[in-house]
């Protein structure tokens, strides 16, 4: 077999210009004139060598016979389209070619003598198949259409893949059976064209070397380079790819396009509400507007007429000679920090959705002139696909924040999602109808609450002293700094402002107020920090102790803010391990009933907690739920306590905690404020919850100075005795197991403004458990307990 490419083919390839003859045969016999003066002599030319009839058998034989078999197709390759078409003679899907035209002959120099024609994704599956499928198509007389877009990727000499798109003709073809050809039926064939991927069957119908394929066929390429490219491109954008091989992948197929062999691309998000350019976190592509930084304020990068065309008008800009451009405007930074990279030419093209500009999308060039208006036109070929993939790009993001804005930040919990979700999906569905639908409010009937907090005690107190000892130490330096200053002649006088400066730290002493800090502050950046900055002659001293003084101003490392730095960890470390525990304990209390939920992080953490059938109408709520979850909270808060109480060794302020918990019996309802996107108490009656909540905390025992909360021990207001026996019982319980100190103080609360008659308890916590925590805080066993004792009462 000649060239066996393949292993196995279903043809003996026998390549023989028969019918060519033939054609020149007949022309001789009925013709007269020139045609048949050149046939003549064309076949006393190609007489001596009875191959070209019979079928030529090796390489040799094409070889020897190239000019005779150049002349026998000089009219199928007509020498003055030699240098336009890519055209030469070949057996269908094998590597055989020759007879080159000019063109061709160029492309294949250029590629260089490794290179193999094979034929982009095309295995020994495919090639036996279609092989198959000429010859039902031309013996008997199938339509099959086997043949999917076939392509030879070509380098040029300068490194670029250019991409062919081939065509076969087989005119000059002839499909003879043998001895061993199986005649087939139309079951057969049936048959066939239902088992594409069963090859065994193809070679049972059509055993290998079982038919003659006589002839030559004729292969015309074309150049697709921009269409396989932009065809690519797609493939990529949609494609799930990592970040080296997308950027290396998108880089060949713009450098077809483009035909630079070492173009380069990147892309710079645009964030519309901050004015930057931007890159996102695990972008695939490089910035080389940013190289290297987050972000960039548009107008400080861009001059004033680049940045109304690239970020208001949406036009591209092409610089063609980038160190002509700087020299001419000096003034341009995004210009100068691209000559930075070794960029001599670009292109900015607005990536535009909607008239919404979501990127830039840059190309650039290490030499002038590569990148110019006119091949910028090229991008209106691929634009296209590059939009609409970053804006689904921006579009998943932008969803991927709300949702965690959502799970984060909002009030929206999970136990009441499916409200919401149930009114937009009415809006929906009434608007895709055409009609008109108002969203009705979310309100939630007959709930119960509960309300518990923990608050940081004295932190305010500690926040003031911390405060006052950061400026009293700041203020005590600089006065030392321009005693110095003045001494050494470094400043003529300071002494108005030595003068402030100990005036500032009296006032220190008798106490801080709220805006003590504040105006501290802005005084020594109007009036002391110009004087440290202005004179750049300082003595040397001088200058060193300058520098050190403002190494101090820094709130991150510098000396004048170590102890409130202290108070903010000290704040930061308590309300992450409260949090912690709650959030923690908080999923088991969902999986047992549904309820909403939502906490807030003050100096401690409060939590509110509201429970009833309409918020889990699929669940039959009952009372012995609101006293399951009112024990939950009661534990939940001792544990916060205890946990606390041995976080105290590593904080840098040893502060404490009170804990307190507000009984409310009555069902309320809530809604869900549409302007403030949280819920709040619904009804007049219902306000009394909310007044109490707020006023509660810093309110005193009646008839003392005594304030309700104290460190160390958990407070409970109530207002009904059935409400005090059921938390005795839970106290009691607790204090069987060593959480919960012996002693039960009972005290009433003094009247607030519109409130009286409220009671409290007040128990100890204790801190000495010598069981591990997990064993202590065991609340499955705790919850059988309680439901133990509840039975036998």
């Amino acid at each position: 077999m000649l060239f066996p490419q393949f292993s196995d083919n279903p043809f003996q390839i026998k390549l023989s210009f028969h019918k060519i003859i033939e054609g020149l045969e007949e022309a001789t016999a009925n013709g007269t004139g020139i045609d048949a003066k050149k046939a003549k002599l064309l076949l006393k030319e190609i007489q001596p060598f009875p191959e070209l009839r019979e079928g030529i058998e090796s390489i040799d034989q094409i070889a020897n016979n190239e000019i005779i078999i150049s002349h026998l197709l000089e009219g199928l390759f007509p020498a003055i389209l030699s240098k336009n078409e890519i055209k030469a003679v070949s057996i269908p899907y094998l590597g055989l070619t020759f007879n080159y035209t000019d063109r061709f002959k160029e492309i294949l120099k250029a590629a260089g003598k490794d290179f193999d024609f094979n034929i982009r994704d095309f295995d020994e599956h495919q090639f036996y198949i279609m092989s198959c499928c000429i010859i039902l198509n031309q013996f008997y007389g199938t339509r099959l259409d086997f043949g999917k877009p076939l392509f030879y990727d070509i380098p040029t000499a300068d490194g670029i893949t250019k991409h062919y798109r081939i065509l076969y003709n087989a005119d000059f073809l002839e499909i003879i059976p043998t001895e061993k050809s199986k005649m087939l039926n139309k079951e057969d064939i049936d048959l066939l064209m239902d088992n594409y991927d069963d090859l065994a069957l193809w070679k049972e119908k059509f055993p290998p070397n079982s038919w003659i394929l006589k002839g030559f066929g004729i292969m015309t390429l074309f150049d697709a380079t921009v269409e396989n490219a932009v065809s690519s491109l797609k493939g990529n954008l949609l494609g799930d790819v990592e970040s080296s091989e997308l950027e290396e992948s998108l880089e060949t197929i713009f450098r077809s396009i483009f035909k630079i062999p070492d173009l380069h691309i990147g892309f710079t998000s645009f964030d519309k509400e901050s004015d930057k350019f931007s890159t996102t976190s695990g972008q695939k592509v490089k910035s080389y507007m940013l190289a290297g930084k987050a972000d960039g304020d548009c107008q400080k990068m861009l001059r004033a007429d680049s940045y109304q065309s690239l970020v208001k008008d949406h036009n591209p800009i092409a610089i063609t000679d980038l160190p002509e451009f700087v020299a001419q405007n000096p003034d341009s930074k995004l210009s100068q920090h691209f000559a930075a990279q070794d960029i001599r030419s670009f292109i900015l093209a607005p990536v535009v959705k909607n008239g919404m500009l979501l990127g830039i999308l840059e190309l650039v060039s290490k030499r002038t002139r590569d990148l110019n208006s006119v091949n910028a036109k090229k991008l209106e070929i691929v634009m296209p696909f590059i939009v609409d993939t970053i804006y689904r790009k921006v579009t998943d993001l932008q969803n991927q924040i709300q949702a965690v804005i959502q799970k984060n930040y909002t009030k929206l919990h999970p136990s009441v999602n499916w409200k919401f979700r149930e009114e937009a999906l009415k809006h929906i569905q009434s608007k895709n109808a055409g009609k008109s639908y108002t969203p009705k409010e979310i309100v939630f009937h007959d709930v119960y609450p509960l309300y518990g907090q923990i608050d940081i005690k004295d932190s305010s107190i500690t926040r003031n002293l911390s405060v006052t000892n950061d400026l009293s130490y700041q203020l005590e330096k600089l006065i030392l700094l321009l005693e110095q200053m003045q001494q050494s002649n470094d400043i003529v006088s300071a002494e108005q402002e030595l003068f402030d400066l100990k005036n500032f730290i009296d006032d220190l002493v008798t106490g801080v107020k709220a805006d003590t800090e504040q105006h501290i502050q802005s005084y020594l950046e109007v009036n002391i920090h110009p004087l440290l900055r202005e004179n750049k002659k300082f003595s040397k001293e001088i200058s060193k102790l300058v520098r050190e003084y403002f190494r101090n101003t820094d709130k991150i490392t510098g000396d004048f803010y170590v102890n409130r730095r202290k108070y903010e960890i000290t704040l930061t470390l308590i309300n992450e391990k409260l949090i912690s525990i709650l959030d923690n304990r908080q999923t088991d209390a969902q999986a047992y009933f549904p309820h909403y939920f939502e906490r807030f992080k003050t100096d401690g953490v409060e939590h509110n907690l509201y429970a009833g059938a309409s918020i889990a109408p699929n669940k039959t709520f009952d009372l012995a739920h609101l006293e399951h979850l009112r024990f939950w909270q009661l534990l939940v808060l001792c544990e916060m306590q205890i946990e606390q109480y041995h976080l105290k060794k590593i904080l840098p302020y040893p502060l404490n905690v009170t804990s307190l918990i507000l009984i409310f019996s009555a069902p309320i309802s809530i809604r869900f404020r549409m302007d403030e996107k949280h819920f709040d108490i619904d009804g007049a009656y219902n306000i009394r919850y909310e007044v109490i909540k707020k006023r509660i905390d810093k309110a005193y025992i009646k008839g003392t100075k005594e304030r309700i909360t104290q460190q160390n021990k958990i407070t409970i207001i109530f207002s009904k005795f059935e409400e005090e026996q059921d938390y005795i019982k839970y106290i009691n319980l607790l204090q069987d197991h060593g959480i919960l100190a012996p002693k039960i103080e009972e005290f009433e609360v003094e009247d607030l403004q519109g409130v009286s008659g409220l009671k409290a308890l007040r128990v100890g916590i204790l801190h000495n458990q010598n069981e591990p925590f997990e064993k202590v805080f065991n609340y499955d066993e705790f919850y059988k307990q309680l439901n133990t004792a509840v039975v036998e009462n």
